[in-house]
């Protein structure tokens, strides 16, 4: 079991990448320098099999630490030493978003004979920042992350009600992961701080990079795998229906300006205002439905991917 652990995260993040390249591929979406010349024995192979070795092999790392690592620690009692824990390192899995993001820009499209300026906005098409009007999509996205945030609420509710009163009470997460009430002490700037970051790289990474290679669902489905550490099903069902809005919302505007809007106002509500209420609520242990109430209203992610 402790071998699986050790080895199915890395084999999976590289099954989820070859699956990637190939989708990549079949969707005309491969960049430009990594495609292989036509011409056999053509002096561009080796270039070309180099940057996309090498783009691929980055995917390979984030996905591995970012999004399938977690699935190795699930059912351990691992404790967090919070003491240990600085602000910085909030910050670190949405800088490996970026980072990779980055690399496939610089290994995919820049020195590979297309001017500067031109390989920028071929690959900032593709991630989906182009837009006519950003202030207007982004108002789309502040009034869909309000009605989202309230559709994703009432539903994770609503589960939470009907598991306790089918007498299945042991399924509820009976105080939320230890690092909740950490980040909920933050100063409200960096909790702000946070929710933006959270926002723009968790976006730009599984909407806009992944959803147009590996589709709605699957890019869900691997948002989804990177919060698998919260072990808590009813919150991994909330961060999965918001990612299908989120989904949704990218595919209908053809951007994802909306969806970095209502991603960030939806944490930011999470983490000034719900989960604050929420563990004041937690410890009451009183009669009637206030529990498991409070224990399903701090479902939203508490640092993105973390």
């Amino acid at each position: 079991m402790q071998t699986l652990r050790i080895v199915g995260p890395p084999v999976l993040a590289l099954l989820a990448v070859l699956a990637i390249d190939y989708l990549t591929w079949r969707r005309g979406l491969l960049p430009c320098g990594f495609q292989l010349p036509s011409a056999p024995g053509s002096s561009g192979l080796i270039p070309a099999l180099l940057r996309r070795g090498g783009a691929l092999i980055i995917l390979w790392l984030v996905l591995w630490v970012g999004v399938f690592e977690p699935l190795g620690a699930l059912g351990l009692d691992v404790e967090l030493d919070l003491s240990q824990l600085r602000a910085p390192q909030l910050f670190l899995l949405h800088g490996l978003f970026a980072f990779c993001l980055v690399a496939w820009y610089l290994l995919g499209f820049v020195g590979v004979g297309s001017r500067p300026r031109a390989a920028t906005e071929s690959w900032t098409a593709q991630l989906g920042w182009r837009t006519r009007s950003i202030g207007r999509e982004i108002g789309i996205g502040l009034i869909v992350g309000v009605a989202a945030w309230l559709a994703v609420l009432g539903v994770s509710v609503a589960i939470g009600l009907a598991i306790w009163w089918l007498g299945g009470e042991e399924l509820l997460p009976t105080e939320p992961p230890e690092l909740i009430p950490w980040i909920a002490a933050l100063p409200i700037a960096l909790r702000v701080a946070i929710s933006l970051s959270a926002g723009v790289a968790e976006e730009a990474f599984f909407r806009g990079f992944l959803q147009p290679r590996v589709g709605i669902v699957l890019s869900t489905g691997l948002f989804v795998l990177a919060h698998a550490s919260y072990e808590q099903p009813i919150m991994l069902v909330g961060i999965a229906f918001l990612s299908l809005i989120y989904g949704g919302l990218v595919y209908w505007r053809q951007n994802i300006w909306p969806a970095i809007a209502a991603h960030a106002l939806f944490d930011t509500i999470q983490l000034l205002v719900v989960i604050p209420a929420a563990l004041k609520i937690l410890p009451e242990e009183g009669e009637g439905v206030l529990v498991p109430v409070a224990q399903v209203v701090g479902i939203g992610r508490v640092i993105g991917c973390g």
